[in-house]
């Protein structure tokens, strides 16, 4: 990284809550945030917002007519940012860029106007332009009142860290001082949930932990889904106001094999992660926030990766395993929110730098910190649908 981007501050709105405080006291409970809840015409496990923050969507919607016809996706991302700008100290007068992606977008919304299309032969005069996939970064600069560029877009699971990309593209370009980016995600649709089970993917666990996610263990696929929102302030150079800085990005894509495919050492993360750590001593790596979406073949190749890079001359064997860095995920907890994952997971890094606490996973035997280990560099992979992996390096 020629230039250093740093974080001035994250903003998430999800099954953990919108506030740092509280956020963080959920991560230190042992409880998985996933229940039973009926999606459709089934019983299924997911991870949702609580009736406390379906009351601010709701607030939101009756503040403005125009956010009545509005998705959940475009809503949660609304209202994460607006923290995020405010806690920045980010005002009218900046200009800066946005760039809040999504896997699926409009989805409840989508699948409602096509309903009615399917019922009737007509739909409404909103149907259109509530459903583009620009439509969450188009009104969040309405909300905002910016006049900085905006970009959307949709790289499956692995879109809000591009989006984090292309603010740090931005930044080192001398295009623009300040960007807004992250991802927001609200699946929870019967449509959605059928094509994860079709995939056969889709948890039947009936234990406490219905997400076996970094189970290494498992013999059946355990992804949920969850949903909500997260986002980050980034700018150019130093900060006074700096919560975390990005010291490294990496990038690439596996050969597609199969539409959902990884490769079995998930060769696009040994590639990504070799280039977000390529000025770094792996020894410095503290903790690494996996992807691991609870399914037997993701989870697994990403850690066959996470080896295959770090067992090497520079970061040895030692006797009795692996010197590995800590590993862990949150989707045990929040189950699997798509397009926002990513920036959820970089949450949970900057909350571990900051209370120098490892979050590990309940049921993985690998989830306790060494004391004498202070946490301040902290590695983040997500990856997408046919391998599109992105690694992000973050430090303190």
């Amino acid at each position: 990284m020629n230039k250093k981007i740093a974080i001035t501050s994250i903003s998430s709105f999800s099954p953990l809550g919108n506030q740092p405080e509280l956020i963080w006291q959920e991560y230190l409970k042992e409880t998985s945030l996933i229940s039973e809840k009926q999606i459709g015409n089934q019983t299924i496990p997911v991870a949702t917002i609580s009736e406390e923050l379906k009351k601010e969507v709701e607030e939101l919607k009756a503040s403005d007519q125009k956010y009545k016809s509005l998705d959940n996706s475009v809503l949660y991302a609304i209202l994460a940012s607006r923290q995020a700008v405010k806690k920045a100290g980010w005002t009218q007068n900046d200009i800066f860029g946005i760039n809040i992606g999504s896997s699926r977008g409009a989805t409840e919304l989508f699948e409602k106007h096509h309903q009615e299309f399917i019922e009737t032969g007509k739909t409404g005069t909103l149907a259109s332009p509530t459903t583009t996939l620009g439509n969450i970064s188009s009104w969040i600069a309405h909300d905002l009142k910016s006049s900085g560029p905006e970009i959307s877009h949709s790289i499956t699971c692995s879109t809000a860290l591009h989006a984090l990309l292309n603010g740090v593209a931005w930044l080192r370009a001398d295009m623009a001082d300040k960007f807004l980016v992250g991802g927001s995600e609200a699946p929870l649709t019967s449509f959605t949930i059928a094509q994860m089970q079709a995939l056969k993917i889709y948890s039947k666990e009936e234990n406490a932990y219905k997400c076996r996610a970094f189970d290494l263990h498992k013999t059946k696929n355990s992804m949920v889904l969850g949903e909500g929102a997260a986002v980050i302030c980034l700018e150019i150079g130093e900060r006074e106001n700096a919560i975390a800085y990005i010291e490294g990005i990496g990038y690439a894509t596996d050969i597609l094999e199969h539409g959902i495919s990884i490769s079995t050492e998930a060769d696009c993360f040994q590639k990504s992660m070799k280039m977000a750590l390529q000025n770094t001593n792996l020894s410095e790596i503290d903790a690494i926030v996996m992807h691991a979406p609870g399914t037997v073949k993701g989870d697994l190749s990403e850690y066959k990766a996470i080896q295959k890079v770090f067992t090497s001359s520079i970061r040895p064997l030692v006797s009795g395993g692996e010197n590995l860095p800590m590993l862990t995920t949150n989707k045990w907890k929040i189950g699997h929110t798509f397009g926002a994952s990513g920036m959820l997971s970089v949450e949970l890094a900057i909350l571990m730098m900051q209370h120098n606490q490892f979050i590990g996973v309940p049921f993985n035997p690998s989830r306790v910190q060494n004391p004498r280990r202070v946490i301040k560099k902290v590695l983040v992979n997500a990856v997408g649908f046919g391998g599109n992996a992105v690694s992000v390096l973050l430090s303190l």
